[in-house]
């Protein structure tokens, strides 16, 4: 029985295979579950694909934003088609209103606020004493805001007419 207790079976033991060199020639010993590569290749080559998606996606991401596309279309010819009129595309990462003040002033009064000033939901930054909507003629609608918020949180609820006796 002593010797019984130290024999594998075969569906649950692990079978033992030849260690073999790191792909990248580093000199330690990889494994097939990480491509025949050592822990630290490895670990290398997750984080460089990681970047690469990362910044594939930050790219597509910045370029489907900043860009609009504008048909133009032909004014004279009449037998034009619209595979033949051209496309123009017009950056819009450079847009910001010439009126904006710096972010460390005040909107309204344009007095420094430091780095605590408020920030508006329009966007702006305020002084304590604009802060307030009313204060600074704010352009955000918050009513509407509030109304969508409770449409969202709140469903109508319509009950099945029951059939009257």
């Amino acid at each position: 029985m002593g010797s019984d207790g130290n024999k594998m079976n075969d569906g649950t033991g692990f079978q033992p295979s030849e260690p073999m060199l790191c792909a990248n020639g580093c000199g330690f010993f990889g494994t097939a579950a990480t491509m025949n590569l050592c822990s630290k290749c490895y670990r290398d080559l997750r984080i460089k694909e990681e970047q690469a998606a990362s910044a594939k996606a930050a790219v597509e991401k910045l370029v489907n934003q900043n860009q609009t596309v504008v048909s133009v279309e032909p004014r004279a010819g009449p037998s034009t088609t619209a595979a033949e009129s051209p496309a123009v595309v017009v950056p819009s990462a450079g847009y910001e209103p010439a009126n904006q003040p710096p972010a460390n002033r005040c909107a309204s009064c344009r007095k420094k606020v430091g780095v605590l000033g408020f920030k508006c939901r329009c966007g702006a930054t305020f002084c304590g004493e604009h802060r307030y909507p009313e204060k600074h003629e704010c352009s955000f609608d918050f009513k509407g805001t509030g109304r969508d918020a409770i449409a969202k949180a709140n469903p109508v609820v319509k009950a099945d007419k029951v059939d009257k006796i």
